[in-house]
C-alpha cells in the first residue's frame, strides 16, 4: 500500500461547523458533542468462539455549550423561561468541505436536560453547557 501525502490539503475544523436549533444558526455555540451507541455482544453455543451476535438498542447522546446570552435568547422563547420546557426539536450540524460538499448530522427530538451557569474569577466570558436528551441522530 503506497501513500501519497496530501499536498495543501484541509480537513474538517471548527470553522466549517454550522449549528442550527430551533431551525436558526446559531453563532454563540462553543462546542458541540454527540454519539449513539449500540448494545452488542458475542453469542456463544458449541466451542469456545462466538456462533453469532447479538444486537441491542441504539443510545443516543448529545450535549452543547452556549455562550450566556445565546442562552438568554433561548430562555425569552421559552415555555415559563424553563429551557427544559422547550418541545421536542432537532439540531442540525453541517460541516462543509472547502470543495463545498456538506455533511449532515440530525439530533433528532432533542429537550435541554439542565439550565445552569457557572462562572469563576477570572472568567472572560459566560459559557452553559447543557446536556440534551436526544430520540437518534441521523447521520447524512
Amino acid at each position: 500500500m503506497s501513500f501519497a501525502p496530501l499536498v495543501n490539503g484541509r480537513t474538517y475544523s471548527w470553522s466549517d461547523i454550522t449549528v442550527n436549533i430551533l431551525g436558526n444558526p446559531v453563532a454563540g455555540i462553543t462546542a458541540v458533542s454527540y454519539e449513539d451507541k449500540q448494545e452488542m455482544e458475542n453469542v456463544y453455543a458449541a466451542g469456545n468462539k462466538p456462533v453469532a451476535r447479538g444486537y441491542g438498542k441504539i443510545e443516543s447522546t448529545g450535549s452543547i455549550t452556549l455562550l450566556a446570552d445565546e442562552v438568554e435568547s433561548l430562555m425569552s422563547a421559552a415555555p415559563n423561561g424553563r429551557l427544559q420546557e422547550i418541545p421536542e426539536f432537532d439540531i442540525v450540524v453541517a460541516y462543509e468541505t472547502e470543495s463545498g460538499e456538506v455533511k449532515t448530522h440530525t439530533l433528532k427530538n432533542c429537550r435541554f436536560k439542565s439550565n445552569k451557569r457557572d462562572m469563576k474569577s477570572g472568567d472572560m466570558k459566560m459559557e452553559v453547557a447543557m446536556d440534551l436528551l436526544v430520540s437518534h441522530i441521523e447521520w447524512k
